[in-house]
């Protein structure tokens, strides 16, 4: 850690996820001597490259802007590298390589042939018309396509990157290259794409605190739900929570959060989905159009007393004294739906205090578990039925929550998710590294 910190100066969120996984796989790594004497640790931690790019593009009143973009192809032992893109201005090196690493370990639990990488742009869509954010998705896969490929590197989707994005990322692909491959997820369904891919997040997430409750025979129905974002993942999340019989309360965005005393369902869960289309970053129109519902402005909704908290936005969203509420309010679970959106502190907390507490590398891989399901129906030419896309969905939920435990289960009971998932992902990655020799 010492050497990574002077080579990888001020790049936080980087540095924050390669301790946390280290510091979980310490007692099994000094355990198997053939890691160290093949340098498994110090290879692991170095991308296998990084290509960053500037990107010109022309803005609808005729003047040239410029952003950076990046690439980060992590490591490759498990199959091609896969991750998405992300599109927003607080995308930089530390994060795009953060993610990238994390990446490693969830696709590794996924148990599909993947490896792990991420990228994106300092760019933001909000507020651009669909001819710029054309023109700049064109731009920015002037310089991708040169590094990947269906078995080379397959790109999704990620904050500012839906399914209008992939489409344009994937019209100048094939322009590019004359080819029509499964180069990219997240694809539209008249072209390429898998049912159930939007919810994939959400719905993966909620099975995973299934799984979690069981083990304290425990299950959602009538369990009060906090959920932070109005995304993509929190309207998986929504959607599935609400099926399953639970009450979500809680929504948010940067401007703050509302609380829906009725809970969360059915139009309302419509509504959801036109204010995320709006391209507004905003969720105070929530509260003015159902009247059950309260906004609290500039604040996180980790205050309102819920079972079970489920962060869907961003990295570092929920901190210690979020944790400390949530404890102080009798709530049973705490979710990672975001990456990483609980800080060093609040996972302490959290686990000190004995609630379930579910990693993000274990919780979110639904998402992209089933773009791995994608890439498969495109190679095979197919187009699963979303029973089937969802099914499997939850079996692979319930193969990494098993690994979790295996790895994770203390002597006293408690079960230490985030310990488990990281010894789990990082054994099948190191001992492919292993098979594969020093490259």
């Amino acid at each position: 850690m010492a050497d990574l910190e002077k080579r990888n100066p001020g790049e936080v969120e980087y540095l924050q996820a390669v301790r946390e996984v280290l510091a979980s796989i310490e007692v099994i790594y000094n355990q198997n001597p053939q890691f160290e004497k093949s340098g498994i640790i110090e290879r692991l931690v170095e991308p296998d490259r990084i290509l960053t790019f500037k990107i010109p593009w022309v803005d609808d009143q005729g003047n040239v802007q410029v952003n950076r973009g990046y690439r980060v192809q992590f490591n490759n032992a498990l199959g091609p590298y896969k991750g998405g893109l992300r599109f927003h201005p607080s995308v930089n090196l530390s994060i795009l390589k953060f993610l990238g690493f994390e990446q490693i370990f969830k696709n590794s639990l996924t148990t599909l042939p993947i490896g792990g990488g991420k990228g994106g742009a300092d760019f933001q869509p909000k507020g651009k018309s669909n001819a710029e954010i054309m023109r700049f998705c064109q731009a920015y896969m002037m310089e991708l396509w040169k590094i990947i490929g269906p078995e080379t590197d397959v790109p999704a989707g990620d904050i500012g990157v839906g399914g209008r994005e992939i489409g344009f990322l994937f019209g100048m692909y094939k322009k590019l290259t004359n080819n029509y491959s499964g180069v990219l997820t997240g694809k539209g369904l008249a072209w390429g794409g898998s049912l159930v891919r939007p919810e994939a997040t959400g719905f993966g997430a909620v099975y995973f605190v299934q799984e979690m409750m069981a083990t304290r025979k425990d299950t959602m129905q009538g369990k009060k739900v906090a959920v932070s974002g109005f995304g993509n993942v929190a309207w998986g999340a929504v959607k599935k929570l609400d099926q399953l019989g639970a009450k979500v309360i809680t929504l948010s965005g940067p401007d703050g959060y509302v609380y829906d005393k009725e809970g969360i369902s059915g139009n309302k869960i419509d509504y959801l989905l036109e204010l995320r289309a709006s391209n507004e970053d905003i969720i105070e129109p929530y509260a003015r159009q159902f009247k059950s519902s309260t906004f609290t402005s500039g604040k996180r909704p980790w205050e309102v007393p819920c079972d079970i908290a489920m962060p869907c936005a961003t990295q570092n969203e929920l901190d210690q004294a979020d944790a400390q509420n949530l404890v102080n309010n009798k709530c049973s679970c705490v979710c990672e739906v975001a990456n990483m959106p609980c800080t060093p502190d609040a996972v302490e907390t959290i686990q000190h205090n004995g609630l379930l507490y579910a990693p993000g590398k274990a919780a979110n891989a639904g998402g992209v578990a089933v773009s791995g399901l994608e890439m498969t129906q495109n190679a095979m030419k197919l187009h699963w039925p979303a029973e089937e896309v969802d099914s499997r969905l939850h079996e692979i939920m319930r193969a990494i929550h098993a690994s979790c435990v295996l790895y994770g289960k203390r002597p006293d009971g408690y079960i230490d998710y985030a310990k488990g998932a990281n010894i789990a992902g990082f054994l099948k990655v190191a001992n492919a590294m292993l098979d594969q020799g020093v490259i």
